[in-house]
């Protein structure tokens, strides 16, 4: 009784505070504007092992559902995809070929990544992306005979001249690196949805994201040594945050095909399920009730920190991001629902 008691004198309380303490914010549409722009116009979305024989081939009966309100399609290799409440699903859409990356396959998923993050009609309302492969992998890695049939020679030029022009005036990353890298720049959790193949490029792609859900038995391999080279798509970067580096080399050396349970003990992926896209569906529901700006705020919190030593740089980073939080509309929405008062995100 006395909990009840407080929990409606602290409604009522944050009810009376709110108009005095946001009014120079305004309701979501106002003039004004919550001190991170960047995410204007948001609005709250969804209400609220054993391991497998790395060697046998996969069951090939899992295919993600993909919806068919397409709202971009890039080179007939990439479709950007609705999936409603600001839930974009980018599908890797070159079935016949195991979704593999051919040079205008990489253009396709480099462009689609820089277009979510710059295109003000397609990110205005963004929350989450998922990414996932057509039929029956994610990404079966580079497809050499395609590459070498667009000549070898312009193929490496493409791929590897730096920068790109995909990451905008501050790019890093060539082409190569790009597919991968850019998910990271995104200012939305992204998630990759993995079943059938994940090899080379295509797990690279997959590290890129913020989270991995995969198939117990879906193939992955850093496949390059079989071709007598290195993962160079940002592999350097991913793979410290996620495993050893004893894990990363031996991984790296052999090109050895590991099974989706594998590689969730290993740490490459977040968890291993049976349906990834509805697991990937359920976790971005429980992420879409969060402020935006939060979320935002805590990648980039996480990925400019985790692999600095400097604490002092850490602690400072954690203050600079909260002071920009604090005093928000959306972190008075997100304070509110702790009281019941439902208010839209923006």
């Amino acid at each position: 009784m006395a909990s009840r008691i407080m929990m409606k004198r602290c409604r009522n309380c944050f009810r009376q505070a709110l108009p005095a303490s946001y009014a120079h914010l305004g309701p979501p549409g106002a003039n004004s504007r919550p001190s991170l722009p960047i995410y204007h116009n948001r609005h709250q979305s969804f209400h609220h092992s054993s391991f497998h024989n790395a060697n046998a081939p996969p069951s090939n009966t899992y295919e993600p559902k993909h919806p068919t309100n397409i709202k971009v399609n890039i080179n007939d290799r990439v479709k950007i995809v609705s999936l409603g409440q600001g839930v974009v699903n980018v599908v890797l859409s070159r079935p016949n070929k195991l979704n593999s990356l051919c040079i205008p396959m990489f253009e396709a998923i480099a462009e689609a990544a820089s277009r979510l993050r710059n295109d003000r009609e397609l990110n205005k309302d963004l929350r989450v992306v998922i990414i996932s492969g057509e039929g029956r992998a994610f990404c079966s890695g580079l497809d050499a005979k395609g590459v070498a049939l667009s000549g070898p020679k312009s193929s490496l030029d493409k791929l590897l001249k730096r920068p790109s022009g995909y990451g905008g005036d501050d790019g890093l990353g060539n082409l190569a690196q790009d597919v991968c890298y850019l998910w990271r720049k995104l200012p939305v959790p992204v998630i990759a949805v993995l079943h059938g193949y994940c090899f080379g490029g295509g797990l690279q792609i997959a590290l890129g994201a913020d989270f991995r859900f995969a198939t117990p038995d879906c193939k992955l391999s850093i496949m390059e040594s079989r071709w007598g080279l290195i993962p160079d798509m940002s592999a350097s970067i991913v793979l410290r945050e996620l495993v050893r580096m004893d894990v990363a080399k031996e991984l790296t050396m052999t090109g050895r095909i590991i099974s989706g349970s594998e590689a969730e003990s290993l740490g490459l992926v977040t968890r291993c399920v049976d349906d990834p896209m509805e697991e990937a569906m359920k976790v971005a529901r429980e992420i879409t009730a969060r402020s935006p700006d939060s979320v935002a705020a805590s990648k980039e919190l996480f990925q400019s920190t985790w692999m600095v030593e400097d604490d002092a740089t850490c602690l400072e980073k954690e203050t600079t991001l909260q002071l920009k939080l604090i005093g928000t509309w959306n972190q008075a929405a997100a304070a509110g629902t702790q009281f019941g008062i439902n208010l839209p995100y923006w």
